[in-house]
């Protein structure tokens, strides 16, 4: 019978960037790092919206403190690149400057809505790209989320969005692919967070010109939400995503538990800016966490039920 590793054995093979957080003990379960890389990514709505900068402005300031923190945090890890990994920093970077855009154009709610629509991009995908087998559950939390984020909206769409919501749709498919891509082995021989640095710097590198140029007339407010959202709303929170992936997270169960994140923004929104929810969208978000937290609670009596099997 295979004997499972000791916490000890554990600390001295993640001794170095994330792997230390990511062993350090089997009382944090992987979907907790995604729970809190959600409540944090939850936060950049308000921010997008607090900020006078425009999406270019604000994705330079943004992705460069993004890039050097999570190069701070994954450091021992090396920053090697291979195809992949490659790719992967593309989709990331693209899912970043549409996201942005998208909330600009339109409204932040419809923004986060049609990003999570890569749950259903991943229902389809990712049983194909890695060979799994189909589960009936994983459709019906699916369909109970989107049904419930729907509710978020009744009576708001509006056709004049149609350019932020396009925007947003391909920000949901470049999100599923980088979800897929994270699971890829070549990703896991190199650390997995190279392509985040690396799809920021993408985003620097594009944004540079028009970025530069706003740093002469940015307000305090407007440095406020480009450092928050560089160091901890992208930073922090995608350093804490790629644990969990690298944990052996499944794409589909982190798109799952990442509703959490569109949920959660009209809190903060209620919070600081005193804009009250409707009645529908409270309904949706009690059924989205409903149906989240059942989930998370049957995947970790799996992997326990696994554990002891083992």
């Amino acid at each position: 019978m295979k004997r499972a590793p000791s916490s000890r054995q554990e600390l001295r093979a993640g001794a170095d960037g994330t792997s230390e957080i990511t062993s350090s003990s089997t009382r944090f379960p992987p979907l907790a790092f995604v729970v809190a890389a959600a409540v944090l990514w939850s936060t950049g709505g308000l921010f997008i919206k607090w900020t006078s900068l425009s999406a270019v402005e604000l994705s330079f300031g943004r992705s460069l403190l993004a890039a050097i923190t999570v190069a701070i945090f994954t450091r021992r890890e090396g920053f090697g690149l291979n195809f992949v990994t490659a790719v992967a920093s593309v989709l990331y970077a693209a899912l970043l400057v549409l996201f942005v855009l998208a909330t600009k154009e339109t409204t932040a709610a419809n923004a986060i809505f049609l990003q999570y629509t890569a749950p259903v991009y991943l229902l389809i995908f990712e049983p194909l790209f890695y060979k799994e087998k189909f589960r009936r559950r994983d459709l019906i939390v699916v369909l109970v989320c989107v049904a419930g984020m729907s509710l978020f909206f009744v009576g708001k769409l509006r056709p004049q969005d149609v350019t932020g919501n396009l925007l947003a749709l391909a920000s949901g498919l470049c999100f599923a692919c980088y979800f897929l891509l994270l699971r890829h082995t070549k990703s896991r021989a190199v650390n997995r967070a190279s392509s985040v640095i690396y799809g920021n710097l993408l985003v620097v590198l594009v944004a540079a010109p028009v970025g530069l140029q706003a740093i002469p007339r940015m307000t305090s407010l407007d440095a406020l939400s480009v450092v928050y959202l560089g160091i901890v709303q992208i930073g922090l929170a995608y350093t804490l995503f790629t644990v969990a992936m690298s944990r052996g997270v499944r794409s589909l169960d982190a798109g799952i538990v990442g509703y959490i994140e569109p949920v959660l923004n009209p809190v903060w929104v209620f919070l600081v800016l005193g804009e009250r929810p409707t009645q529908w969208a409270l309904l949706g978000g009690a059924i989205i966490v409903a149906a989240v937290v059942c989930h998370t609670l049957l995947e970790a009596r799996r992997g326990r039920q696994l554990v002891a099997l083992s």
